[in-house]
C-alpha cells in the first residue's frame, strides 16, 4: 500500500489497548494520501471514529493536539520522532520507517566520495533503522564510518532541524542519506565539510555544494536588503514545538534597543497571504521552523529573515559564521 511501513496493526492494537471511540490521524504532506485507505482498516478493526487531519504538517514539533484536544481520545501521528514536549491528547507516533532500496543511490555516493576516507553518515528517521546495512556497506568498500548522536537525538539522525548530532565529528566528508536539500544544506552550513546526499527515492546521488552556493547567495541578498529595514514584524507560531516567545522578546527588545520599531505576530502557518494585513512593515524575522525562510524565501515581497540572520543585518555576526537556525528541545525543556 505504501513505500513506507504504516504498522497499522501497531495502531489497532493501541486504539484497542486504550478503548479509544475518537482517533485523529495525522501525516505528512507526502504521506496524506495514505489517509483514507488507513482510516477506512482502522474503523472496520476498532469501530472507532476515525479523523483525518487535513492541516498541513510539518513535523512533530506541529501535532494536532492542540486542535484536537476536545475531540480525539489519541492521535496516531505518522513519519515523525517524537519530542520530549507535552502534548495535550495521547500521541501515538508510528515513525514509517522506509521500504525503499538504497544501494543504488550508494553505489553512486561512492563514486562522488572518493577522494576522502573517512565520512559520517547522517539521515532522517524514515531509515534510521538500514544505518547499520549503509555503514556495513561502506565499511566493505573501505570507507571509516563516523556516527554522531546526541542527547536529543539518536545516533546519526537528524531530527526536523535539530543539526546536533553532526557536529564536531572527526570526519572528512558527510554522507546524508534521504530526499530534500533542507537538511544536508544544513549539515554544509554548520560543518563546513563536502556533503554527498544518497536519495534512495531517486537512486542517484549528488554533491550539496552547488546548491548550497546558491541558496548562500539568496541568503546574501535578503539579509542585505533587511539591512535597509525599519520596521519589523517579529514572527511567533502557535505550534508547540516552535513556540518561541522569549527569543520573539528579545529580538524585539534588541530591534528597539537600535531604535527600530518592532511588532510581535503570532501566527499558526506562516505564509505570504497570512502577512498581507502587515505590509506597512519592512521585513520579517521568523522564530518558527527556519525552513520558512529558506525553502520558501522566493514567496516572500518583503525580506524574511531567521535570528541568526538578523544578527548579521545588525553586525553582532559575521557573514562568514552563517549557519542555519535550529529549534533543539531537551527533556528539561518539557513545556
Amino acid at each position: 500500500m505504501s513505500l513506507y511501513d504504516m504498522d497499522i496493526e501497531r495502531a489497532i492494537k493501541v486504539i484497542k489497548k486504550r478503548n479509544a471511540k475518537n482517533v485523529g490521524l495525522q501525516f505528512p504532506e507526502g504521506l496524506k494520501t495514505q489517509g483514507v485507505a488507513i482510516a477506512r482498516i482502522l474503523e472496520k478493526e476498532t469501530e472507532a471514529n476515525i479523523i483525518i487531519s487535513g492541516d498541513p504538517c510539518f513535523g512533530a514539533c506541529d501535532v494536532s493536539d492542540n486542535k484536537m484536544k476536545d475531540i480525539v481520545d489519541l492521535i496516531i501521528h505518522y513519519a515523525h520522532t517524537p519530542l520530549p514536549i507535552k502534548y495535550n491528547v495521547p500521541v501515538l507516533f508510528i515513525e514509517s520507517y522506509s521500504k525503499v532500496d538504497v544501494q543504488k543511490s550508494l553505489a553512486e555516493a561512492l563514486d562522488l566520495l572518493n577522494d576522502y576516507s573517512k565520512i559520517a553518515l547522517a539521515t532522517t528517521t524514515q531509515h534510521l533503522h538500514l544505518l547499520d546495512e549503509i555503514k556495513d556497506y561502506l565499511e566493505d568498500n573501505g570507507k571509516e564510518i563516523v556516527l554522531g548522536s546526541s542527547k536529543s537525538t539518536r545516533k546519526g539522525q537528524i531530527l526536523g532541524c535539530n543539526f546536533s548530532s553532526i557536529k564536531n565529528l572527526d570526519c572528512e566528508a558527510y554522507l546524508f542519506v534521504g530526499s530534500g536539500n533542507f537538511h544536508p544544506l544544513g549539515i554544509h552550513l554548520f560543518t563546513k565539510s563536502p556533503v554527498i546526499v544518497a536519495d534512495p527515492y531517486t537512486g542517484e546521488s549528488r554533491d550539496i555544494s552547488e546548491f548550497a552556493d546558491k541558496i548562500l547567495r539568496i541568503r546574501f541578498a535578503r539579509i542585505t536588503k533587511a539591512k535597509e529595514v525599519k520596521k519589523w514584524g517579529v514572527l511567533i507560531s502557535s505550534k508547540e514545538g516552535q513556540h518561541r516567545l522569549e527569543l520573539a522578546k528579545e529580538i524585539k527588545k534588541s530591534l528597539e534597543d537600535e531604535g527600530m520599531e518592532a511588532f510581535l505576530i503570532m501566527v499558526d502557518n506562516i505564509n505570504p497571504d497570512i502577512l498581507l494585513p502587515y505590509m506597512d512593515l519592512e521585513g520579517f524575522i521568523v522564530t518558527a521552523c527556519p525552513r520558512i525562510a529558506i525553502d520558501d524565501s522566493q514567496m516572500y515581497k518583503k525580506p524574511l529573515i531567521t535570528p541568526q540572520e538578523l544578527e548579521i543585518v545588525l553586525n553582532k555576526r559575521s557573514w562568514e559564521n552563517y549557519q542555519l537556525d535550529e529549534i533543539i528541545f531537551h527533556e528539561k525543556d518539557k513545556i
